[in-house]
């Protein structure tokens, strides 16, 4: 029984679930002029489907609702019931949840209709399809939804297929989010620096914070273990994250691109031994507050209090996140230092990374397929769903979206993380995003890199145990040397870690990992 077999894998996931947690999220608020919603189709058949039975659909997202969303969303079932013949609830997983919610949502067997899926998700969307979790689209697209799969080009669409069957709607929206270090450039340019490119750079920064200034120049909590750990990875040789233990800890990599097959634990090697040694010499420096292990205010809500010189996150949310910072900080006009970008690792975002997904449990498979199509390829449905009602949530001046007049965001605010359903020709810029992102994006593109695991689907079940064991060494030893508040010197503090993930089974995950990619071929 499928609800059997994907509840084997939510065991598995659930104990890869540390302390350690996944960088923030982006929020998709106000939005782009609706146009006009067009003639309603009447007839009891839409495109070869019988509409005549009203369709009553659920859209699972992650998020918390939004004060306005219930008015968006009224709107876009007055459209989609003159169209369709449907509805749609939405249903809402909040980002601490996710982790847990998420993986019940397919084991449950609960009914639903709709879900974001991704590869990085706490259950793989390659791992749903392959357990029975979603619904073959592959020959209902062009029966059904016929404008939808010439949208979008055959090679994304080949990014989504398991076995040669697709499962999933991917997202037509460009992005990357290479984890950084967004800074001040108005303490850069205090400090007499140009810009921060290196990590010798990154301390020169640093330093002067702490010479300076009356705050520290990360002043987060204990989920910056993992960025300091994405830092490692990132700047070291061509490493790359590999499947197998998740990415939200300190995770498997491989050499390379082409060496994609061979998977070691930088716990054993050199540079993760010097790191944890630099790490310790970091946090005596006072670069991040000495109880960050215990902290509850994060490095972005503290750099917008003028209470740090910085934050790590990824880049999208740094671009996003930019009118934010700014009007809590006007000075800041923060950059952002790109971890991967010297190494030239900086991975090209597929469209499978954000799809919309079709429950196998849906009654109305087909109509959920055409309401995905009505908000990917009708602007009029993209504007509510991504950025809210026109005169409400934003107006449009000169191209771009802002607040309008009397906006409040208590009462005015809502969005919907509906990143799944973005599409490149139908984005227009918002205020609040940092107006570099076009060029940013245009000069990664030239050089970016694809992932050599694109389609690839880890099964944990013959090592659940082990993963769980090394879980709980990771949520407690890994995250203490990722900030330098090990008890024992570093180095002898690296050999407990090693020990322990040798005794947790490290070795036998790394080999179920290569067991299975032995004759995987990565779908770029």
């Amino acid at each position: 029984m499928k609800g059997k077999k994907i509840a084997s894998s939510l065991i598995a996931v659930l104990m890869l679930t540390g302390v350690l947690t996944a960088c923030s999220s982006e929020n998709n608020k106000s939005g782009n002029a609706p146009a006009a919603s067009g003639t309603p189709e009447t007839a009891a058949n839409t495109g070869g489907v019988d509409t005549s039975k009203e369709a009553k659909l659920v859209y699972y997202l992650w998020g918390s609702e939004g004060v306005a969303n219930k008015a968006i969303l009224a709107e876009i079932n007055k459209k989609l019931k003159a169209d369709l013949n449907a509805t749609i609830e939405v249903k809402y997983i909040d980002w601490p949840d996710t982790a847990t919610k998420y993986p019940l949502l397919f084991a449950s067997g609960e009914k639903f209709d709709l879900s974001h899926a991704s590869p990085g998700a706490p259950v793989s969307y390659f791992t749903l399809a392959s357990e029975g979790a979603l619904v073959d689209i592959t020959d209902m697209l062009g029966k059904v939804a016929p404008k939808l799969k010439a949208e979008i080009p055959d090679s994304v669409w080949q990014n989504t297929k398991y076995k040669g069957k697709i499962y999933g709607v991917p997202s037509l929206y460009s992005e990357y989010t290479p984890t950084g270090y967004a800074y001040r450039s108005d303490l850069l340019k205090k400090y007499g620096m140009d810009k921060i490119s290196s990590i010798d750079d990154m301390v020169k920064y640093m330093d002067n914070v702490v010479a300076n200034e009356s705050f520290p120049p990360i002043n987060g909590k204990a989920e910056d273990a993992q960025n300091m750990y994405r830092m490692l990875v990132d700047t070291t040789d061509m490493w790359l994250n590999a499947p197998g233990i998740s990415s939200t800890e300190l995770n498997l990599v491989t050499k390379s691109p082409e060496d994609y097959k061979t998977v070691f634990h930088p716990a054993f090697t050199q540079e993760f031994e010097d790191w944890a040694v630099k790490m310790r010499e970091w946090a005596d420096k006072g670069y991040w507050s000495k109880d960050v292990l215990s902290a509850t205010l994060g490095g972005k809500d503290n750099f917008r209090a003028a209470n740090s010189a910085g934050y790590l996150t990824h880049a999208q949310d740094w671009i996003g996140q930019y009118g934010a910072d700014m009007k809590a900080q006007p000075e800041s006009d923060p950059y952002f230092f790109t971890f991967a970008e010297a190494n030239k690792k900086i991975k090209r975002k597929m469209g499978v990374d954000n799809s919309t997904v079709i429950s196998t449990n849906s009654a109305n498979p087909e109509r959920s397929l055409m309401v995905i199509e009505k908000f990917m390829t009708d602007e009029s449905y993209y504007n509510l769903i991504q950025y809210g009602i026109e005169g409400k949530q934003y107006v449009m001046d000169n191209g771009v979206r802002k607040n309008p007049p009397g906006y409040n965001e208590k009462t005015d605010a809502g969005g919907f993380s509906a990143w799944s359903l973005r599409n490149d020709k139908f984005v227009v810029p918002s205020d609040t995003e940092n107006p570099i992102r076009n060029s940013l994006y245009a000069e990664w593109d030239k050089v970016a890199i694809d992932d050599p695991y694109n389609g690839f689907s880890f099964d944990p079940s013959n090592v659940s145990t082990e993963i769980a064991a090394i879980s709980n060494v990771n949520s407690q030893l890994g995250i203490q040397l990722m900030l330098g508040k090990t008890s024992k010197d570093p180095k002898a503090a690296v050999a407990d870690y090693r020990e322990q993930l040798k005794k947790a089974g490290v070795d036998k995950v790394i080999a179920e990992v290569e067991k299975q990619l032995a004759e995987f071929v990565p779908v770029n």
